[in-house]
């Protein structure tokens, strides 16, 4: 078992420790390229760095080694003439044909959200719209996009229409440009909140969908990761299995959760040792939102949880599991089953 203590991190470039990143939503990109993990924020500690610009319009991005020490965030992405300052909501970065694209949601003063991709050379940045125009559907409150191949090569983005304009929502696709600028096709409703067993009544926001992430597994199989609320009202994530391996479906959905402790919003990504990871925050409360990280098991049928590695767990940790959650913070030191950055080594 591979160690990663303060010991081996270079704390000059890499201050940023796993248990004080203030983090949404975390989307983590393992770029072959510089052999770093990236990460982003719509939002920055300005107390504890504060030469960064604030508010409104920016995405920030930190980089990793080791997935526990992170840097010091950096300006990927400012509004400038860009349409939207608003609601700049689980930015996820996808390598495309070469590039990099940031997929996000945006929202201006009297719009709906809608959800669309800026494009970089490199994974730092500086990001710049693909073009103006969302890709969602106009009239549609949208968040939550995020990008899938299917196996013809073609893309499309998967996304949330917000349970707060239908009620029951839904997770839903729309073919994309070579470019991924625009929308070539009509929205599929792939399916709806009120089809997973395991999640809540509306009352309790089991109308919620969130966060969808497409996987494919060993055997071929796709399944989709996406979060709701359970009937006690914890945050969760879960998956689905299209039983035509494709986007189209249909979608069956598991019976329970793989994360019901208040932790969810989840997404796969494989560190550079090769071992399947799964990346989410927790608690769903805004100021205490910290990463999570799961080793993963995955067979021909589905993934399980192998062990949480980062300790945010120890004083955040809800739903029905809130009892066991800890005063104190948590002193381990991180562990992983391989080592996590390139090439291994001290």
């Amino acid at each position: 078992m591979f160690v990663c203590s303060d010991e081996h991190a270079d704390l000059e470039k890499y201050p940023y420790h796993v248990r004080d990143v203030h983090i949404s939503d975390p989307f983590i990109l393992a770029d072959p390229a510089s052999g770093s993990y990236y990460t982003y924020v719509q939002f920055a500690d300005l107390n504890r760095f504060p030469e960064l610009p604030g508010g409104r319009g920016h995405f920030y991005c930190l980089e990793s080694k080791d997935l526990i020490h992170w840097s010091r965030p950096k300006v990927c992405f400012e509004k400038g003439d860009f349409w939207a300052d608003m609601d700049y909501w689980a930015p996820e970065c996808h390598m495309w044909k070469g590039r990099y694209y940031l997929i996000s949601s945006f929202r201006a003063e009297g719009t709906y959200r809608r959800c669309q991709c800026l494009v970089a050379d490199s994974p730092a940045g500086p990001f710049r719209p693909v073009r103006q125009e969302p890709v969602t559907p106009e009239g549609w409150q949208c968040l939550d996009g995020t990008l899938y191949v299917d196996r013809s090569g073609a893309p499309y983005m998967v996304f949330c229409h917000e349970w707060l304009q239908v009620e029951d929502g839904q997770i839903c696709a729309v073919p994309l440009s070579g470019d991924l600028g625009e929308a070539t096709g009509e929205p599929e409703i792939l399916f709806r909140a009120s089809e997973a067993p395991w999640t809540g009544s509306v009352e309790r926001g089991g109308g919620v969908t969130d966060g969808p992430f497409l996987h494919r597994l060993p055997g071929g199989g796709l399944i989709m990761l996406w979060s709701s609320f359970t009937a006690s009202g914890a945050y969760a994530v879960s998956y689905a299995t299209s039983l035509s391996g494709e986007i189209h479906g249909p979608w069956v959905q598991q019976e329970r959760p793989l994360y019901a402790m208040d932790g969810a919003h989840a997404m796969l990504f494989r560190s550079f040792s090769g071992q399947l990871m799964m990346a989410c925050h927790c608690p769903n409360d805004h100021k205490r939102k910290r990463i999570l990280l799961f080793e993963m098991e995955e067979t021909e049928k589905g993934i399980h949880i192998i062990n949480e590695v980062t300790g945010n767990w120890y004083t955040a940790i809800g739903g029905h599991g809130a009892r066991y959650a800890y005063p104190s913070s948590c002193r381990e030191a991180p562990c992983f089953m391989k080592d996590p950055r390139a090439g291994g080594g001290i």
